[in-house]
């Protein structure tokens, strides 16, 4: 069907003037949208690269070759002096990892100097993960360097207005160079550590880190690959997920030095270690890690090795503001490393801020509203505290959790929120949950094989992707759980609960994990988050065993009313090493009590947001103004009329001479006049572009007529009339929630109606549509008859007294229209009605009671289908040679043998005697068995249209 243009519709609807200023309003709009998308770009960046030769070391005086490469804006000369970032690239990476994050920067007006670090890439040296004596040493001399080059602003002489930018390595980098040089005037550390032990090997009842359970997957992953294994970068992008090695780049030697000075290297490609267990790892570092991966264990020497290259001994020394950015998604460097540099830091008086985004060594970026949250917080910064403009950004709170799916391009959407006060992990509240369950005893597997699978580097939760196949090991862990929860609960913090354990052995290793667990029995881990615990000095029975707090990765979801909450005490998991001896363990809750964090916070708008509102707002205005003008000039001609017309109140539908013409002269239907009368099944016939649905539009107030009225049950038929209750209809096809089931998209739609609950019938209905137990199906699983009979079925909800159906057999099989044919006759009882408009002469002719034909917007024919059948002049012959016959009958004059009569021979005589036919076909030697009247519909409908009779075309 088609429907006039909106330029047309608004000709109409508008006077001149009127159409005057909403021409310009569509104008104002098309030429906003013209200039967003030709706005101009960010200023051009030039690049310039070297190998620079630093000397650092314990003594100051080791040499090490490091790969650069500076981004300087357009405009940066002496003459225009520039502040500085220092932008360090993650574990693995290299300086490319960072130069989509460098280019925005220099962008915005600043200096920035990327590296590789030592052991990396192309640069010399050996890895040592951090160490002031040497990654940071290297980096103080770049600051060095900055402060000489002509284009770097400056503080006081040697000391560049510079911030620091890393995420992962890099931002445990830019804490640890903050705390030794006092010229760093601001930092944005990202998804990174605190104490590098802790991370590495966390316990999380509060022992030290010598007592703590090996993060095995994570160690594994960086020293077995030599520093082969790329994370990326946390830049001005926000991109802290984890990706692979930047690009190498091409061969050769090396580009000359920013500005061609002094301390340029020769940029040969460092040699691979000797030792293949070390690749480029420092003697020290990897003998370390071969310790603890061999026993599982820690010992001293190792965990005061990985703190020399931890920030939480010198956080008091960092006087520079600091922004932590921490992700939600990491179970490499969880919130709680955050939460403790942002103690460590305030305690010293420094301006912290704290932002948690749903991102993360496990979870990337996150949503774009996420990364273009923290790319703001991170220019906003910089931009204060080393550019020297803006407001001071304060210390407010920010975090964010996964919101749903972007309606324009189904991507996932993050929610920010704010508060004044930082909480840690503990939050601001508190709601304890109750969970249930016996002591349960629970093996640990020798040789930790198999071990459950919460989460693997980079993949996250990958326990929820696999269904719960891959995850908890029967026999290795015990469930409590709790009763559906009557309210959603915003978990924002670390949750604790409280266990018991008991062995023979004397100690456990276990993990403790908290699970979402959904009404239909779906059991999502947070992140992959778990909290390892290593329990000792155990008594064997667990009566005598002593409760113990344990403290839960931090999180931020929604447990949404009617989810239950299920604590899993588990005895292996395959990112950490246990105990290789198999042993039996028993475990319970001490007190039954999970306790959730919660902070209270204002939702942040996003820029996405605030712009989709704006245009929103703009839309809506033009929209309110055309309603408002077309309901005035409509409101002179027509009234709601409450009033019933005497001669139609018992008639459930009363059409008189209707007529809809549109504005460029078509007239769609040009004069209709007819009635439906209870117990009828009015059949409404035409051929294509007849007028039919239109018709039906206008029934169904979807478009206007240009004359003529409608009456059903007396009323007069206007947009919004009351009466429209009284009426159910299918016109232009059925549409379902894919997602929901037969039932609940009936009763969906049935809440959209407003009307009471026990108005709708719906037994009734669906007794009638006979779709069974189907109804409880999603309906993206049915096939199309199946959503024909579901839109009948919603058609007929309320038992309305008159049904309107268009092609409602449209794409059923044989047996489902002889089903629909059923349905619509036991419909039309007790006083009901209906009115149906197909195609499918045959089917009209077995279902409806009476007919009207339509014809280039006229009725040619209404009445009882008895009536209009038997005006058909059709005669079915029955002879020995039906191709002979055929011949013969088509050179009489005046005789009409129809076509596509399957075979038969079904010819029109149009007055010309049967037993002159007859007699022609026996001269012709033609043996003639029988001669039948043939009275069909489908005759009738051809003798009144005729056989090519087209429309032009139905709107």
């Amino acid at each position: 069907m088609r429907s006039p243009s909106p330029a047309a519709w608004i000709r109409r609807a508008l006077p001149t003037r009127r159409r005057a200023v909403a021409t310009a309003a569509v104008a104002v709009l098309l030429v906003g949208a013209v200039v967003w998308a030709v706005r101009p770009q960010g200023p051009d960046v030039r690049t310039s690269s070297a190998m620079l030769t630093v000397r650092s070391g314990p003594t100051g005086d080791e040499p090490v070759d490091l790969d650069t490469t500076l981004y300087l804006p357009a405009d940066a000369s002496d003459g225009n002096k520039v502040p500085a970032v220092l932008l360090a690239h993650g574990f693995g990476g290299t300086k490319e990892s960072v130069r989509s994050d460098a280019e925005e920067f220099a962008g915005r007006g600043y200096a920035v100097l990327t590296w590789t670090a030592r052991g990396f890439g192309r640069s010399g040296g050996q890895i040592h993960l951090d160490d002031p004596d040497h990654e940071v040493r290297d980096a103080e001399r770049l600051l060095d360097w900055l402060a000489a080059r002509p284009e770097i602003r400056t503080d006081a002489a040697g000391d560049p207005a510079v911030g620091v930018v890393g995420g992962s390595y890099g931002g445990g980098l830019a804490l640890l160079l903050a705390a030794r040089d006092q010229r760093v005037d601001a930092i944005v550390p990202m998804i990174t550590w605190n104490d590098l032990s802790r991370a590495f090997l966390p316990e999380s009842t509060g022992k030290d880190a010598t007592q703590g359970v090996f993060k095995s997957g994570w160690a594994g992953l960086f020293f077995g690959g030599g520093g082969s294994v790329g994370t990326g970068p946390a830049g001005i992008s926000g991109a802290t997920g984890a990706q692979p090695e930047g690009a190498p780049e091409s061969a050769g030697p090396p580009s000359p030095g920013p500005g061609g000075g002094p301390g340029t290297g020769p940029g040969a490609a460092p040699a691979r270690a000797a030792d293949p267990s070390c690749g480029r790892f420092a003697a020290d570092v990897c003998a370390a890690y071969l310790r603890i991966a061999t026993t599982g264990r820690a010992d001293q020497a190792a965990v005061d090795l990985l703190r020399r290259s931890s920030p939480a001994g010198v956080l008091d020394r960092i006087k520079a503001p600091t922004l932590l950015v921490q992700g939600e998604a990491d179970t490499l460097f969880p919130l709680t490393e955050a939460d403790a540099n942002a103690r460590g830091i305030a305690a010293n008086g420094t301006p912290v801020r704290v932002a948690w985004f749903t991102g993360g060594h496990d979870g990337g970026e996150g949503p774009q509203t996420d990364s273009d949250r923290v790319k703001f917080l991170t220019v906003q910064w910089l931009d204060h505290y080393v550019k020297g403009e803006g407001d001071a950004p304060g210390d407010d709170f920010t975090w964010s959790r996964i919101a749903g799916f972007d309606a324009l391009d189904r991507g996932l959407v993050a929610t920010g929120y704010r508060t004044t006060d930082y909480p840690g992990t503990a939050g601001t509240g508190r709601r304890d949950v109750v969970v249930a369950g016996p002591p349960q005893p629970v093996a640990n597997p020798p040789a930790g094989n198999p071990a459950a699978i919460s989460s693997v580097p980079f993949a996250g939760e990958l326990s929820s992707l696999l269904g719960g196949v891959a995850g908890d090991i029967p026999g290795q862990h015990a469930r409590f759980e709790s009763a559906p929860l009557p309210d959603a609960v915003d978990v924002v913090g670390a949750p604790t609960v409280r266990i018991r354990a008991a062995s023979a052995t004397g100690e456990a290793v276990l993990f403790v994990k908290l699970y979402d667990v959904d009404p239909n029995g779906a059991a999502t881990l947070p992140n992959g988050l778990v909290a390892p615990v290593r329990l000792t000095g155990l008594p064997r029975e667990i009566d005598a065993a002593q409760p113990v707090t344990v403290t839960l990765p931090g999180i931020v979801r929604r447990i949404e009313a009617g989810h239950r909450l299920r604590v899993v005490v588990a005895t292996s998991d395959q990112a950490y090493a246990t105990p290789v001896e198999p042993a039996v363990h028993t475990v319970a809750l001490a007190d039954g009590v999970v306790g959730l964090p919660t902070v209270d916070g204002e939702p942040i708008p996003t820029a996405a947001v605030v712009w989709r509102w704006v245009l929103a707002g703009l839309l809506a205005a033009i929209v309110v103004g055309l309603v408002v003008v077309v309901a005035v000039a409509r409101r002179r001609n027509r009234r709601q009329d409450t009033s019933i017309h005497p001669a139609y109140a018992g008639t459930p539908l009363a059409v008189r001479e209707l007529r809809k013409e549109y504005a460029d002269g078509f007239v769609a239907v040009s004069n209709v006049d007819f009635d439906v009368h209870p117990g009828q099944v009015v059949g409404l016939l035409g051929p294509n572009g007849a007028g039919k649905t239109t018709t039906l539009r206008v029934l169904m107030g979807l478009t206007q007529p240009t004359a003529g009225e409608i009456y059903v049950f007396g009323h007069r038929l206007v947009p919004g009339s009351p009466v429209l209750s009284r009426i159910g209809a299918l016109v232009e096809g059925p549409g379902f929630l894919p997602h929901l089931s037969g039932l609940d998209n009936l009763k969906a739609y049935w809440r959209a109606t407003g009307r009471p609950w026990a108005d709708a019938h719906f037994d009734e209905a669906l007794e009638i549509a006979g779709l069974g137990d189907s109804v409880h199906r999603r309906t993206k699983n049915y096939s199309h008859g199946m959503r024909q009979r579901l839109a009948i079925a919603q058609a007929m909800l309320g038992l309305p007294e008159l049904l309107v159906l268009d092609e409602p057999t449209d794409g059923l099989d044989p047996p489902q229209i002889a089903e629909m044919r059923r349905v619509l006759q036991r419909y039309a009882t007790d006083g009901r009605a209906v009115l149906v408009s197909s195609h499918l002469l045959a089917e009209v002719e077995q279902t409806c009671t009476h007919a009207v034909v339509v014809n280039k917007g006229r009725i040619v024919a209404s009445g009882p289908v008895e009536d209009i059948v038997g005006e058909s002049p059709s005669v079915l012959f029955e002879v020995s040679d039906p191709a002979a016959a055929r011949t013969l009958l088509d050179g009489l004059d005046g005789v009409r043998v129809l076509p596509d009569t399957d075979g038969q021979l079904v010819v029109d005589t149009n007055g010309t005697a049967r037993s002159e036919v007859v007699a022609e076909l026996v001269r012709a030697g033609i043996g003639v068995d029988r001669v039948v009247p043939r009275r069909r519909l489908e005759d009738a409908f051809l003798a009144l249209v005729g056989e090519n009779s087209r429309g032009s075309g139905d709107r």
